[in-house]
C-alpha cells in the first residue's frame, strides 16, 4: 500500500535527529516537492494527539517557532528544543549550528 503525502511527512519528521530542527521547506523538499511547504504545515496540524513524531523540531526557514516565541504554541516548541540542547539567538533556532544537515539533492 502506497503512503500518503502526510505519513511520507511524518516518517521524514521522525528522523530528525534530537538536537536538531529542520525547516518547513527542507521537510518538503525530502518528500519530494520543496514547493509543499504549506502541505508540511497541514500535516503537522493534523498529527493525532499522543503521537510519537517530534514536530517540535520543524521550524521556519529562519528559525521561528510555531506562532512565534510568545504565542502558546511557540513557547512549548522553544521549551522541547531547548530541552534537547538546541540552541537559539534573538527568539529563533540558530540554523547556522542547530539545522539538521540532512538533503535530497
Amino acid at each position: 500500500m502506497e503512503k500518503n503525502t502526510f505519513e511520507i511527512i511524518y516518517d521524514i519528521i521522525r528522523q530528525i535527529p534530537e538536537g536538531k530542527a529542520a525547516s518547513y521547506g527542507q521537510v518538503a523538499e525530502l518528500a519530494g516537492n520543496r514547493r509543499l511547504a504549506r502541505v508540511v504545515g497541514y500535516a503537522l496540524h493534523a498529527i493525532p494527539e499522543g503521537s510519537d513524531i517530534p514536530w517540535h523540531r520543524v521550524v521556519k526557514k529562519d528559525g521561528e517557532v510555531f506562532g512565534g516565541a510568545k504565542s502558546p504554541g511557540g513557547r512549548l516548541q522553544t521549551k522541547l528544543l531547548k530541552g534537547e540542547g538546541v540552541g537559539f539567538k534573538n527568539g529563533h533556532v540558530d540554523m547556522e549550528k542547530y539545522q539538521w544537515e540532512k538533503r535530497r539533492f
